[in-house]
């Protein structure tokens, strides 16, 4: 849904597949081998269509996804405008110039956020959607190599799967606690030093979201608030 919304609004144009004459989102850096579950919303538009045919868009239905996967984990619900439109065009280059990369600085981080109408805090707290979900290791590998404002011993734990070379594609959570459910342990990693990814630590690296990530990392109900609230803000880019 994240991924969606940031290329030109939540219009499903990230479930666009490749043809011989047309190339979508798939294969953007940020989505190629990290993104998955297409079929799953294909096979929910089917559903869908069988019973209530040319009504319900697959925007809306990512939207709806996004909210009842949240729930089944153990995170806040929140109540889903519909209304969104399909697109039937898609921009690889946008998408790869406008989802955050994981190596950006938090000034870079917040400038993309801005440019979507989304503030501060609700970046930090959209960002605690990775408190499940994983990266692939040439994502990271540059940070636990060679980065120093992290953990040693979460260094040598995430080393152990992500070689100095080789195993691009090996997979690490993206919260070391608990990857499967949806609480505020991402932002205690953070707090820790053990932020997987580059941009994941910027937001807890002596900048101006540190103070909110501390209270999140101790409140998970404050985090689970804001967390629903920024993705009404965000569904309606």
């Amino acid at each position: 849904h994240f991924h969606d919304c940031f290329v030109n609004g939540c219009d499903a144009s990230i479930l666009l597949n490749d043809t011989s004459t047309f190339t979508g989102e798939q294969t953007a850096g940020a989505n190629a081998g990290s993104l998955r579950g297409y079929t799953v919303v294909d096979s929910i538009k089917s559903q869908v269509e069988s019973v209530c045919p040319g009504v319900v868009s697959c925007a809306d239905i990512l939207a709806v996804a996004a909210r009842d996967s949240v729930v089944s984990l153990g995170g806040p619900t929140w109540q889903v405008q519909l209304g969104r439109r399909d697109s039937t065009t898609a921009s690889l280059s946008t998408a790869n110039s406008d989802i955050p990369s994981p190596t950006m600085d938090l000034s870079g981080l917040l400038s993309s956020f801005s440019d979507k109408g989304l503030t501060a805090k609700e970046m930090v707290a959209l960002a605690g959607a990775h408190t499940i979900g994983q990266a692939r290791c040439v994502v990271f590998r540059n940070r636990v190599y060679n980065e120093s404002n992290i953990d040693a011993s979460f260094v040598t734990s995430v080393k152990a799967n992500c070689p100095s070379s080789g195993g691009d594609n090996n997979l690490t959570p993206l919260d070391s606690t608990t990857p499967v459910a949806f609480d505020n342990g991402y932002f205690k990693d953070l707090a820790s030093n053990k932020g997987l990814m580059h941009s994941d630590q910027q937001l807890f690296n002596n900048g101006s979201t540190d103070s909110q990530v501390t209270s999140y990392s101790k409140d998970s109900k404050s985090f689970q608030k804001d967390f629903a609230s920024a993705m009404n803000s965000m569904g309606d880019i």
